[in-house]
């Protein structure tokens, strides 16, 4: 009796410890991503870029004790990289984005999911949604390291996250296969 109370608690343990799958690591990336790209004003290479550091770090927790360790170390380095110098002190000023996931309940929940409401998109899907598989982010040398990455000077007027919803984007649903964003609305990828 005892050793079988024993196999179902260790099967508990190890069900509960599991790493997040990657098609929830995934949407949970773009929602963040898409909110980042929202607050912080990026730019579309820089929404490709955040989009997949935050994926990389998603992969790679895989239990409570990951959640502050060394690969949100990474993210945060790799963000440092691709976030200008206002955006990444709004980035740390906020805890929903610099701290983006929480383990109650025996499960991952996204903090930012107590700001925004789960079907509140702002953008397009980043091409990387397509076909990025994770991996730039490596404990040794960033992916990101000698890339440059144009970031907007100041921080908008008046930008806030009560601007309406881009209602044309169905959440869950892929982007647009096989097509590049749309450039043509003032610089934005056509993505505001």
């Amino acid at each position: 009796m005892k050793k079988i109370m024993f196999m179902a608690m260790m099967m508990t343990i190890a069900i509960s410890a599991q790493a997040m799958p990657y098609n929830t690591a995934r949407n949970e990336a773009l929602f963040l991503s898409d909110k980042m790209a929202y607050e912080l004003n990026l730019t579309d290479a820089q929404y490709e870029a955040v989009y997949e550091i935050n994926l990389d770090y998603f992969l790679n927790i895989n239990t409570q004790n990951d959640l502050f360790g060394p690969w949100w170390n990474v993210r945060n380095r790799d963000l440092q990289m691709v976030l200008g110098q206002w955006q990444y002190d709004r980035y740390i000023g906020s805890h929903y984005f610099y701290r983006p996931l929480a383990w109650r309940a025996g499960a991952w929940n996204l903090v930012v999911y107590n700001r925004y409401n789960r079907g509140l998109m702002y953008h397009r899907h980043p091409v990387a949604y397509q076909n990025f598989r994770g991996g730039h982010s490596h404990r040794g040398t960033s992916f990101y390291h000698h890339h440059h990455f144009a970031t907007p000077a100041t921080p908008p007027r008046g930008h806030t996250p009560s601007a309406r919803p881009n209602h044309n984007h169905h959440p869950g649903a892929p982007g647009r296969p096989g097509h590049a964003p749309d450039r043509s609305h003032g610089g934005h990828g056509g993505r505001r």
